[in-house]
């Protein structure tokens, strides 16, 4: 497993995380806690060292923490990252909301001791807000508190995880100085955040990290017409109505250009994310001991090339299957 630095945070990270989003058993239907455990541990011996989860993630925490508990040394050397969300629901489009209701300081340490208590640890490496409008920039006193959590040792780095499709939402923040890092959508479909964050994020020293490589499974060569989820999983709403059809027909397009086989693609989509500007890492989810072995397997793949990077961009396709 290759390397690189979190930004100016002096972390250094394994280029694929672990996104544990769907070991919380609420939104994707299929996991239980020992095969979350299980998974997470084949994950740490192929050579992953940073897990991303959230207080949103149902039993994720718990999870993360009970199979960290149980490896030598309480899997010290692994960076954990966790995310607080708002105290009141925020919506993708501009909500009106002002960040003393959404992100009051008082609610942020709470989130973050319950965090704490719920992963067994003392400390997170990275505490994330899991949503952000650029417009409450210089308002409110979530930093102070973040700058407090820093001094107690409760936090070493603070991050914004920016909402669905809006790379550009950040990008005021960003620029006063107070981020370690930014995670963000990024992908062959997705492909925005290079236009401004990304070189923002170089020029700042702000770690990049990239969530939805894979884009919910439809860069994995797997959403086909047809295809069914299992009842209460989240993807027959995100993969609803035509959908399908139309993630298989630009995979197809991705597949003829590459001339490569759909079981190819995965690591070719974690490449193409790695490849970006300023990325330390890049989080997957896989809850399956498959899946983790399929995708810490890149890293004994080569870059890809400046041409195969060249065919991918013309794949830029502007959707949002989250609203």
């Amino acid at each position: 497993m290759r390397h690189r630095e979190l930004g100016h945070t002096g972390l250094t990270v394994s280029e694929i995380g672990y996104g544990a989003w769907g070991l919380g058993q609420g939104a994707w239907v299929g996991a239980d806690d020992d095969s979350g455990v299980r998974a997470l541990h084949r994950a740490i011996d192929l050579g992953v060292t940073f897990i991303d989860t959230a207080r949103a993630y149902d039993r994720s925490e718990r999870i993360v923490g009970r199979a960290l508990k149980e490896l030598p040394g309480g899997g010290d050397g692994v960076h954990v990252a966790t995310k607080a969300g708002p105290k009141v629901p925020v919506s993708l489009a501009p909500s009106g909301i002002d960040v003393m209701e959404a992100f009051p300081g008082a609610h942020l340490r709470e989130s973050l001791e319950t965090s704490l208590r719920e992963l067994g640890r003392d400390h997170v490496d990275l505490l994330q807000l899991h949503t952000w409008e650029d417009e409450w920039t210089g308002r409110g006193d979530w930093l102070e508190t973040v700058d407090a959590l820093k001094q107690e040792g409760k936090i070493r780095a603070f991050g914004i995880s920016v909402k669905d499709h809006q790379p550009e939402n950040v990008l005021t923040v960003l620029r006063t100085g107070v981020l370690d890092t930014v995670q963000v959508i990024y992908n062959v479909f997705e492909q925005a955040p290079s236009d401004a964050l990304l070189p923002a994020c170089e020029e700042h020293g702000v770690g990049v990290i990239v969530r939805v490589a894979l884009d919910e499974g439809a860069l994995t060569g797997a959403i086909r017409k047809g295809v069914t989820f299992p009842e209460g999983d989240w993807r027959n709403w995100y993969f609803r109505d035509d959908r399908p059809a139309e993630v298989e027909e630009r995979v197809e397009a991705i597949l003829a250009e590459l001339r490569i086989g759909a079981d190819e693609l995965p690591s070719a989509a974690l490449r193409f994310a790695l490849a970006g500007q300023a990325i330390s890492t890049v989080i997957v989810g896989m809850r399956s001991l498959t899946n983790v072995e399929r995708n810490a397997a890149i890293a004994e793949a080569p870059p890809l090339t400046a041409q195969e990077l060249s065919l991918l961009a013309k794949h830029r396709w502007q959707k949002n299957f989250y609203g």
